[in-house]
C-alpha cells in the first residue's frame, strides 16, 4: 500500500520531505524555478498543516558545472511559500539536526546537497541504503518522511530510499499525480498516440517496443535521431554524418528499430522529410533528395503535416522527446509544430526531462499533465518498477530494523 499525505497527521511532526529541485544556475543562482514550484503544494500543504519541514534535495553532479549549494533554492522558496524557510549547510551532521530541532511548527529549513556526500552517488538496496552515515544519523531527528521527488524515483539513492526503513514513509503530492496519470495509461481514452523523439535512443526503442507489445499504443510517431535510426533501419540513405550521430548513441539501434519495424511496422510512422542546415538556411529534403553531407537536424513540414492528422484523430498523445534540435533557432519548427498538434488531443501528457524544457523554451501550454521526469517517467512508461516508490509501498515498520 503506497501511504500519502491524506494517511498522514502532520500536525506538530518533523518531517524529512525529499524534493527534486535540481535546476539549471547561471553563475550559481537559479536561472529556472519551475521544479521548485512543482513541489510547493506539497511543502505548502505540511506546513499549513503544522508540519516541522526539512527539505533534502540535490544539485547538479559532482565535477559537473551546476554542482552547487541549495541556498539559492532556499531563498526561492522562502519567497514563494507563506512560511519562513531557511538554508542550513549541513545535511546529517549535528548542525543539521541542532537545526531541525530548533524547528517550529509551520518552518521549514532546506539542508545542503545530498551530493555533496559520497555515499548519495551511489545506489544501494533499502536495506543497505539504511545502513549509510545520511540515514543512521539524520532518521532519529525525523517523526516521518516524504517523498515527493518523482524525478529521481529511478535512482536507489540513501535519500531515497533508506528513510522509509528507519521512519514511516509518504508519497507526496507530485509523487502521487505522477503515479495516478503514468501509471494508468491504459485507461486513457483511445487511439493512444506515442511521439517519441531526442536524442535518447535506447531508452525511446524501449518504450516503443513495450507499448507496442502491451497494445498501449496505436500509432507511434518518431522523430529526431530516434526517427533518424528508423530510417536508417528502412534503407532510406541519410548520409554519414546523420548515421554517425546515431550510431555514435547506440550501435544496435538501427538492428533494434529494424526488428520493430518488422514486427510492428503498420503501426510506426517515419519521417517523410528532414531539414538540414546548408549554408546558414534551414533547408528541407525529401526522403528521395538524400543522403545528405549534413545531418538531419529536423523533420521538414511533410512530416509535421502527416504527424498532426494523426494526432487530431488522437483520444490520448503521449510526448517523450523532441522532433529536432529545438534549441538552435532554425530547428524548432518541427518540435514546436508537432507539440502543438498533440494539445489537440482529448488527453496529452508530456514526459519530463529535454520533453519539459522544450515546452518552456517553446512557450506551448494546453497539456493535461506535464510530467517533472525524465528517466522515472520513461521507467514507468516501459513498465518498469520504480526503487523510490516500491520502499514506500512495503510496510518497512512491521519487520525489525535492519541490525536488531
Amino acid at each position: 500500500m503506497l501511504r500519502t499525505l491524506a494517511d498522514l497527521d502532520a500536525t506538530g511532526t518533523t518531517l524529512g520531505v525529499r524534493v527534486d529541485i535540481n535546476s539549471p544556475l547561471d553563475d550559481g543562482e537559479l536561472a529556472d524555478d519551475s521544479r521548485v514550484r512543482a513541489h510547493l503544494d506539497t511543502l505548502s500543504e505540511l506546513l499549513d498543516r503544522g508540519a516541522r519541514v526539512a527539505v533534502l534535495a540535490h544539485q547538479g553532479r559532482p565535477g559537473g558545472d551546476e554542482f552547487a549549494d541549495l541556498s539559492s533554492h532556499a531563498a526561492r522558496l522562502d519567497e514563494l511559500l507563506d512560511a519562513p524557510v531557511d538554508h542550513c549547510d549541513a545535511t546529517f551532521t549535528a548542525a543539521a539536526r541542532d537545526r531541525i530541532d530548533a524547528l517550529g511548527d509551520g518552518e521549514c529549513v532546506v539542508l545542503e546537497n545530498t551530493r555533496f556526500y559520497s555515499e548519495e552517488y551511489m545506489e544501494f538496496d533499502p536495506e543497505v541504503a539504511a545502513d549509510t552515515f545520511l540515514v543512521r544519523k539524520l532518521a532519529p531527528a525525523l517523526d516521518a518522511y516524504v517523498n515527493d521527488a518523482f524525478a529521481a524515483a529511478h535512482r536507489s539513492q540513501p535519500s531515497l530510499v533508506g528513510f522509509p526503513v528507519e521512519v514511516p514513509g509518504y508519497a507526496g503530492r507530485v509523487m502521487e499525480r505522477e503515479l495516478d496519470v503514468l501509471g494508468s495509461i491504459g485507461d486513457t481514452p483511445e487511439p493512444r498516440v506515442y511521439a517519441l523523439g531526442g536524442a535518447k535512443i535506447v531508452d525511446s526503442l524501449d518504450v516503443a517496443r513495450s507499448v507496442l507489445e502491451r497494445g498501449l499504443a496505436d500509432h507511434v510517431l518518431v522523430s529526431g535521431v530516434v526517427g533518424n535510426a528508423f530510417l536508417l533501419a528502412d534503407g532510406v540513405q541519410l548520409g554519414a554524418a546523420s548515421a554517425h550521430v546515431v550510431n555514435e548513441r547506440s550501435n544496435e539501434a538501427v538492428k533494434r528499430a529494424g526488428d520493430l519495424l518488422d514486427d510492428f511496422g503498420a503501426r510506426i510512422h517515419l519521417p517523410r522529410d528532414v531539414a538540414v542546415e546548408r549554408d546558414g538556411d534551414r533547408v528541407e529534403l525529401d526522403l528521395d533528395e538524400l543522403p545528405s553531407e549534413n545531418p538531419a537536424m529536423d523533420i521538414g513540414a511533410k512530416t509535421v503535416a502527416a504527424y498532426a492528422e494523426i494526432l487530431d484523430d488522437a483520444g490520448t498523445a503521449i510526448l517523450n522527446g523532441p522532433a529536432g534540435v529545438f534549441e538552435e533557432e532554425l530547428f524548432a519548427t518541427g518540435t514546436k509544430e508537432l507539440y502543438e498538434a498533440a494539445t489537440r488531443a482529448e488527453y496529452s501528457i508530456v514526459g519530463g526531462g529535454d520533453t519539459a524544457a522544450a515546452l518552456r523554451g517553446l512557450g506551448i501550454e494546453g497539456f493535461d499533465h506535464i510530467s517533472t521526469g525524465g528517466g522515472a517517467a520513461l521507467r514507468m512508461l516501459t513498465g518498469e518498477s520504480l526503487p523510490a516508490v516500491e520502499v514506500l509501498r512495503k510496510d518497512w515498520q512491521a519487520e525489525p530494523a535492519p541490525g536488531a
